[in-house]
C-alpha cells in the first residue's frame, strides 16, 4: 500500500509536517471551521502535524485541480516556506487531480478518503477487518489509475497480447483479480461470522451494539459496562483508535446477562468505499435487540453527529430498531445550554458522564427499560438433590439463594420462553 504518510511514519522516527486545505460550497452540512478542525484530528491520528491551512469558498471545483489556479500557487509558496512533506485535502480528488496538483506544488498531495483508509490500515489489527481495509483501498485505486504517473506508458513486444496494449488496461486487471480474491476471502470470513452470530442468538443473550461518532466515548462506556472479568478495549483520546468490532458481556440491574458490542466509530464524509467494504461488519448492528447511539455532549456540532449516524445507520438497512441515545460528556457543559436534534424523544435520551457510576448505573436500567424483551418475575423452588438448573441461573444472573429446609429459593425475571424450561420449578410459596 502505498500509505498516506510514507517512510518512517511507524518508525516514528520523523513527524510528517502537513498543510491541509479546505473549501466550501456553501452547501456543507456543517461549517467548514469544523469540518478543518476535524481533518486536522485525522491527520494527527495518522502520525503527522499539521503546520499550515488553507481554505477556499467556491461555486464549483475546479476540474484540474479542485480549487482555484491562484490557490494552487498559494499553496505551493506556503509549502516551501513551511519545509511540508504533503498536502491534505478535506475533498476527494480524482487521480488526474493529484497528478496535476503533485506537479504543480512539488509535494505529496493526498485526499481525505486515502487519508482515512491509511488510518484504517495502520488501525486494523482481525484479519477480516484487514481484509475490508485492502478491499477499499483497492476499489479506491481502480478509477485512479489514469492519474498515476508512469500508469499510462503504452506497452508491447514479446508475450502481449497485441502492439500498443497501455500498462493501464493491465494494471487495471491486476487490481480487478486482487478484488475478486479478496472478496472470496471476505466471503469464508462472513460464514465464520454468521456461525458466530447463530451461536450467540441460540443463547437468548439479548444483544445491544453501540454506535456513533468516533471519539465519542462508546469504548469508554462499554469499559464500565462489561463485567469485571472481562478483557477491556483500547481507550485513547483520537479518532478510531477502535476499529475492530468488539464484544463483552454484561449485566442488567435485574441480574440478567446481555451482550454490550461497539464498531468503527462515525465521521462526516465517511469515504463511501469505507462503508461498503465494512457493511458486512455494520449489518452486525441489524442483529441487535437495542442500539445505543452515543453523543458527545460536549461537542459544538451535536447535529452534525446525530445525523451523521442517522445516515450511515439508514446505508446498511437499519432504520427500524429500538434507539437510546446517549449524550456522553455531560459533565463538561450545562445540559441546559446543550442544542438537542429535535427527532429524539424524551423518553429515548439520556444524559451521562462515563466515568460516573451512578450514571452508569442509570443507563444500564434505561437500558433494560427499553429491551424489547417479554419479562416474567417468578419465583423458584429447587429440592435439595436437584440442582444442576439452580447454579446454571445462579451463576448466569449473580443470584443470592435462599435456603429453607424444604428447598432452596430464588427470585429473578426469566423471558416467557426461558420460564417455560423451569416451570417445574415456579412456586408461589
Amino acid at each position: 500500500m502505498d500509505n498516506v504518510f510514507l517512510e518512517n511514519l511507524n518508525s516514528q522516527k520523523k513527524i510528517e509536517r502537513v498543510i491541509t486545505v479546505g473549501t466550501d460550497l456553501g452547501a456543507f452540512p456543517h461549517s467548514i471551521k469544523t469540518s478543518m478542525e476535524e481533518l486536522g484530528e485525522l491527520v494527527e491520528a495518522d502520525g503527522a502535524e499539521v503546520v499550515g491551512e488553507v481554505t477556499q469558498n467556491l461555486h464549483k471545483f475546479n476540474p484540474k485541480y479542485l480549487i482555484g489556479s491562484g490557490k494552487v500557487q498559494e499553496i505551493k509558496d506556503m509549502a516551501e516556506k513551511l519545509e511540508v512533506d504533503a498536502v491534505v485535502f478535506n475533498d476527494e480528488l480524482s487521480g488526474i487531480q493529484v497528478r496535476n496538483l503533485e506537479k504543480k506544488i512539488k509535494k505529496k498531495v493526498v485526499d481525505r478518503t486515502n487519508l482515512i483508509l491509511d488510518i484504517f490500515g495502520l488501525r486494523a489489527t482481525t484479519y477480516e477487518a484487514k481484509l475490508q481495509v485492502e478491499l477499499a483501498r483497492l476499489e479506491y485505486q481502480m478509477p485512479r489509475l489514469l492519474g498515476i504517473d508512469g500508469w499510462s506508458r503504452t506497452g508491447g513486444g514479446i508475450g502481449t497480447r497485441g502492439p500498443g496494449e497501455q500498462i493501464i488496461e493491465t494494471d487495471r486487471r491486476r487490481l480487478q483479480r486482487e478484488i475478486d480474491k479478496i472478496k472470496e476471502k471476505l466471503k469464508k470470513a462472513e460464514k465464520t461470522r454468521d456461525t458466530i452470530r447463530t451461536r450467540r442468538v441460540n443463547s437468548k443473550l439479548p444483544v445491544v451494539s453501540l454506535v456513533g461518532y468516533t471519539n465519542a466515548g462508546k469504548s469508554t462506556i462499554l469499559n464500565k459496562l462489561k463485567m469485571e472479568e472481562s478483557k477491556e478495549v483500547s481507550v485513547k483520546d483520537m479518532l478510531f483508535e477502535t476499529l475492530d468490532p468488539s464484544s463483552r458481556r454484561s449485566r442488567l440491574p435485574s441480574g440478567r446477562e446481555f451482550i454490550i458490542s461497539d464498531t468503527v466509530g462515525f465521521v462526516s464524509k465517511l469515504p463511501t468505499k469505507i462503508v461498503e467494504a465494512f457493511k458486512s461488519t455494520l449489518e452486525e448492528i441489524k442483529y441487535s435487540d437495542l442500539i445505543v447511539h452515543v453523543i458527545d455532549s460536549s461537542s459544538e456540532d451535536i447535529e452534525i453527529q446525530y445525523k451523521t449516524t442517522i445516515s450511515i445507520l439508514q446505508e446498511i438497512g437499519v432504520t427500524d430498531k429500538n434507539i437510546i441515545t446517549v449524550f456522553n460528556k455531560s459533565d463538561k457543559v450545562n445540559i441546559g445550554d446543550v442544542n438537542l436534534p429535535r427527532a429524539i424523544a424524551p423518553e429515548k435520551k439520556i444524559f451521562i458522564s462515563a466515568f460516573n457510576d451512578e450514571d452508569i448505573k442509570r443507563l444500564l436500567q434505561k437500558i433494560e427499560d427499553n429491551l424489547e424483551q417479554n419479562y416474567v418475575d417468578v419465583k423458584l423452588k429447587f429440592p435439595y438433590d436437584d440442582t444442576d438448573k439452580l447454579f446454571e441461573l445462579v451463576d448466569r444472573f449473580d443470584l443470592k439463594p435462599k435456603y429453607n429446609d424444604d428447598g432452596i429459593y430464588i427470585e429473578l425475571s426469566l423471558r416467557e420462553d426461558e420460564v417455560d424450561r423451569v416451570k417445574e420449578y415456579v412456586t408461589n410459596v
